[in-house]
Parts: C-alpha cells; sequence; structure tokens
C-alpha cells in the first residue's frame, strides 16, 4: 500500500464535514478499499487491513500499561477487541446506540480458546458475551478506542455523523471515568487521514492522540482540551427518550448545581435557598462514594402502607409485563440511578410502588423513569397521588 491511496484533499473554504465524509466514503467505494458492510455510506469503513492496522496498538506504551479498554463496537476495530481479550484485559464496548445504558463488559467462557475470543470481539460475541455495567461501578477507563471516518495528522476527528462517539466520551466524563489525560486511539485507513480544518471543531468533539493506519504509527501529540463532560444545551427531549441512562446522568447532575437545560429549553435558574433533590444513585450515599446499592432497596409485598392515601413521597410503577420479576425493576432502577429506600412489589396486579424520602426525590425519579421499558413493554409511572387521582 503508498501513500497515493490517500485521498487528495486540501481545506477549502466553506467545506462542512459532511463534505469531507462524502469524499472519503466516495473514494473507498471507487476504489474498492473496503470490505463488508458496504456500501461505506453512513458507517464507520470497515477497509481491507483493518486487523494489520489493528495490531499496531501493541507498539504502544499505553496499551501495554491499560487494564481497562474501551473499544467501540464498529468492525475495523475487531482486532483490537481481540487483542484486548488475549491480553486479559478488561474490555467494555458501549451498549448499542445507548438504549440499555452506557458500558457492557465482554466476559469470555473460562478457559476460551483463541477461537472462541475471536468469536468474542465480533458484533455477536458483543450481543451475547457481555454483561450490563452500571453508572455506580466505578469503571476507570485507561485507554479509549474510536472508529472514524475521517482524521488529520493534528488530531482532529469526524466521525459518520449521530454523534454516538462524542457523546459516550461525554458520559465516561460525567461518570468520573476518563479524564482529559485518557489516551484516545483511532484506526483508521491510511486514505481516511487527510487535512481537516480547525474551525470544523466543536466544544463536543473529540480529539484522537494516536492514529494507526496499515503502514503508519502516528503521535497527534494534540494539546486541544477533551470535552468537560455532556454539553446539555447539545441534546433534545428526542435523545432523552431514546437514552435512559441520559435521564440518570442528567439528574445526578442537575443535583451537582450544574446547568442541565436542553436543547430548546428556557434556563431555570434553583430559587435562593431552595434545596436540590436528593440524589437517587443509591438512597442519600454521596454519588462519589461507592455504596451498597444491592442492599438500598428493600422489596415488601402486598399493600404499600398507607396505601388509602399514598404519600407524596410515593411513585407508582404500572403496566409491569406479567411475567416481571422484582429482580427485574431493581435492575432497571439501579441502572438509571433512581433507587428508592423501599419497593413495594404488587406483581400479579401488574403494578410497584417506589418509596423516596421525600416529595421532591419522587418528583425527580418520576422525570427520569418516564419511558422506562420492560421487556417491550414501556411503563407507566406517576405520582401515586396523581395516579390515585385519576
Amino acid at each position: 500500500m503508498s501513500r497515493g491511496d490517500c485521498v487528495a484533499m486540501e481545506p477549502r473554504a466553506g467545506v462542512s464535514k459532511q463534505d469531507i465524509r462524502e469524499q472519503i466514503w466516495d473514494h473507498m467505494e471507487s476504489q474498492n478499499l473496503a470490505d463488508f458492510p458496504r456500501p461505506v455510506h453512513h458507517r464507520i469503513p470497515n477497509f481491507k487491513g483493518s486487523y494489520l492496522a489493528c495490531q499496531n496498538i501493541k507498539d504502544l506504551d499505553v496499551f501495554a500499561r491499560t487494564q481497562e479498554v474501551k473499544v467501540d463496537p464498529d468492525k475495523p476495530l475487531e482486532g483490537v477487541r481481540l487483542l484486548a481479550l488475549q491480553s486479559k484485559k478488561t474490555l467494555l464496548v458501549p451498549t448499542p446506540r445507548l438504549r440499555t445504558g452506557l458500558f457492557n463488559k465482554i466476559t469470555p467462557p473460562p478457559g476460551a480458546t483463541k477461537d472462541i475470543l475471536r468469536k468474542c470481539a465480533t458484533s455477536q460475541g458483543v450481543r451475547n458475551c457481555s454483561v450490563p455495567i452500571g453508572l455506580d461501578s466505578r469503571v476507570l477507563v485507561d485507554l479509549v478506542v474510536v472508529g472514524s471516518v475521517a482524521v488529520s495528522e493534528k488530531g482532529w476527528r469526524i466521525g459518520k455523523g449521530e454523534g454516538y462517539a462524542d457523546l459516550e466520551y461525554a458520559m465516561m466524563v460525567s461518570m468520573g471515568a476518563v479524564s482529559n489525560e485518557t489516551p484516545v486511539v483511532t484506526i483508521v485507513h491510511d486514505c481516511q487521514v487527510v487535512d481537516i480544518p480547525e474551525e470544523l471543531l466543536e466544544e463536543h468533539d473529540i480529539t484522537v492522540d494516536y492514529i494507526l493506519t496499515p503502514t503508519r504509527v502516528i503521535a497527534t501529540d494534540c494539546k486541544r482540551p477533551q470535552p468537560m463532560g455532556i454539553t446539555w444545551s447539545k441534546i433534545s427531549r428526542k435523545m432523552m427518550e431514546k437514552i435512559p441512562v441520559l435521564r440518570s446522568l442528567r439528574a445526578r447532575e442537575q443535583q451537582a448545581g450544574k446547568d442541565v437545560t436542553l436543547q430548546g429549553e428556557r434556563q431555570h435558574l434553583p430559587e435562593p435557598g431552595r434545596q436540590q433533590a436528593v440524589p437517587l444513585s443509591a438512597g442519600r450515599r454521596p454519588l462519589d462514594t461507592p455504596g451498597p446499592e444491592a442492599n438500598s432497596m428493600e422489596a415488601t409485598v402486598g399493600s404499600p402502607p398507607g396505601e388509602g392515601a399514598p404519600l407524596a413521597a410515593d411513585v407508582y410503577v404500572g403496566n409491569l409485563p406479567r411475567d416481571a420479576r422484582v429482580s427485574d425493576l431493581k435492575r432497571a432502577l439501579r441502572e438509571l440511578g433512581s433507587v428508592p429506600l423501599r419497593l413495594t412489589w404488587q406483581g400479579p396486579r401488574r403494578r410497584a410502588f417506589l418509596h423516596y424520602p421525600d416529595s421532591a426525590a419522587a418528583q425527580q425519579a418520576v422525570s427520569c423513569l418516564q419511558g422506562l421499558r420492560l421487556g417491550t413493554d414501556t411503563l407507566r409511572v406517576a405520582l401515586a397521588r396523581q395516579q390515585r387521582d385519576k
């Protein structure tokens, strides 16, 4: 492979990220530089030679030192996922489209052979050989590996346009899993290394420290700071509905006094002297200290205390699936960071009651749990008093 395979692209006035994406995709298709799946348009391209490029990560000290590595589920990164498993590193992958959480941990069976590890590194392995990791798991990622459509030798990166890699990084910052010092690596074909005008970079865009291609290892020496967390003004209500874990992170940051005004919302400042809602990640414990979440939720059976007159701090959860178990609901509440002080389970009546310390915490839980699903059923969530009045 020669550098002649690279796209001849010079920065020009008015060029957009999408212009660069289209030029890369068109070039890779016309020159037959891609493997399945094709066409590469609107994807992170699975390029020919991706496994060779992935092998270059073994030459990086940052990979040798890492214990926990987060690797995107893109096909061209499969080789890195395999190397991480073979090196017995903790391998984290983002949950597809963040539907059920942020991370899944790949867990090969004991005594897994190389062939089994190879299957674990595929998209099928991500689905079948992984367990979800909750927000309170105290994850500390040593290395981040992302896919790209285009990247410059200065470290500027362009993804496929959906923003998931940037959002995943911002969410990791919010949960304390990464810092500005955490190295970021991308793996691309030589033709994807192009000039990118710096003015195209936005506040939420991540940059990369190392670029691996089939022929090169590029240290970008990028000095631009990584995003400091979630830019809530870029998050729409629709995204909040699609990504439940965002609701939990927003509740945490709101409780910490941060501005969490969403896209299109007017900013609502807390009234002077008014206390914020109680954090719901595990009772009243501070957010930055680990706690025994498994013991923070006591399930009772039968009617909640005072069911005839539900308290303002009680939350009604209805439309539970007929085959749902109390453990299913507990797990979902932990993943969303909305663990109540007590849970009253009424499975035969397809409902439960969550008991929180005060009305503010209950109202915050109602907001966080909107759109919650168990199986294929969307649950009905409301303040118990409001439900009784219907």
